[in-house]
């Protein structure tokens, strides 16, 4: 009910009505204030019952790390809410806040940039009338992003024929890394990056697609990166050689959980890292050699010929590339 009206349609004495309606404001602005109050009380409740959790709860209920770098973002993401609204309250939607400067890096160089122009309505004084004169403009900047885009590639082929011997001519087909498959390269290198630098599963990534009107089924993106797996081994091998061009290697193994079909659980693997030298000529290159165990034999089985020198650690898997003329460091 709005009482500011009645009061105004009421036969009240003008002053009751004005002290009135101040002390309506009063108790409006009193509720607003109460109300981020309470948001900013429940926020830091959460945040002190999650501290206390990983303090005095016992180990089986203690958030590990990745958990605990969740619940930090969630408390930014609800810090900058309660900002954000306490701002709205308070400041009148007439008068444009003026942003302080953040200090924040100036966006890189190398992006594209898109210009829009925005001039005044007229060109004359708004004040005496007069010719307007540029005297410099306000640049700012904000950074935007394209979704990914699907979009078909149409190739066309025209057929020749010769007249006299009645042979057809046409080009031929354009190379492709999966024979008669339905994607493009570019489509390969997105599903690639999605599950193994976004870490997406594939029916998040076949979500992703089918929110773009082009549904590609989880069996089929499982078969595209089983056969991608098969056709970029060249690629492979090729940065294989090049990494043990270089004279110091460094070389690491960690151990990761494989699936262990059959049993119901998983079993241990080690994926082992080779990286060149910062002080190489080039580009840096890693290669990664996923095998199932942690024997010193797959480490010799992959630098085979090379001899140089190499960066590990104390792990005696190592020690016999040592004794065929590999040069240890550290």
């Amino acid at each position: 009910m709005d009482f500011t009206a009645e009061l105004a349609r009421s036969n009240l004495d003008p002053a009751v009505a004005a002290s009135l309606t101040a002390q309506l404001a009063k108790v409006d602005h009193q509720a607003q204030e109460l109300r981020l109050k309470d948001l900013k009380i429940q926020a830091l409740t959460l945040e002190l019952a999650h501290h206390r959790r990983i303090t005095f709860g016992v180990k089986s209920e203690a958030f590990p790390p990745e958990q605990r770098d969740l619940f930090d973002d969630a408390c930014d993401e609800d810090g900058a809410a309660i900002v954000a609204e306490i701002e709205q309250q308070q400041a009148p939607a007439s008068v444009p806040r003026q942003h302080k400067p953040t200090g924040r890096k100036a966006l890189p160089a190398e992006l594209p940039r898109v210009e829009h122009r925005h001039e005044p309505e007229a060109c004359t004084c708004g004040q005496c009338g007069r010719d307007l004169v540029k005297i410099g403009e306000d640049v700012s900047e904000q950074l935007d992003v394209e979704p990914a885009r699907f979009f078909v590639h149409r190739h066309i082929r025209p057929q020749y024929a010769c007249r006299g011997c009645e042979t057809i001519t046409a080009a031929p087909v354009p190379p492709a890394i999966i024979d008669g498959g339905l994607a493009a390269p570019g489509l390969h290198a997105w599903v690639l990056i999605q599950k193994f630098l976004g870490h997406l599963p594939l029916y998040r990534i076949e979500q992703i697609s089918t929110r773009h009107g082009v549904p590609i089924a989880r069996s089929t993106l499982a078969q595209w990166i089983g056969q991608l797996g098969v056709r970029l081994q060249p690629l492979v091998d090729r940065l294989s050689e090049r990494l043990k061009a270089g004279q110091v290697l460094h070389a690491d193994e960690t151990p990761v959980q494989q699936l262990d079909p059959g049993k119901g659980k998983t079993k241990r693997a080690y994926l082992w890292a080779y990286r060149s030298n910062d002080l190489n000529n080039g580009p840096p290159i890693v290669v990664f050699d996923y095998r199932t165990s942690r024997s010193g034999e797959h480490v010799r089985d992959f630098l085979r010929d090379w001899r140089g020198h190499l960066m590990v650690d104390d792990y005696g898997g190592y020690k016999a590339l040592f004794q065929q003329g590999v040069t240890e460091l550290a």
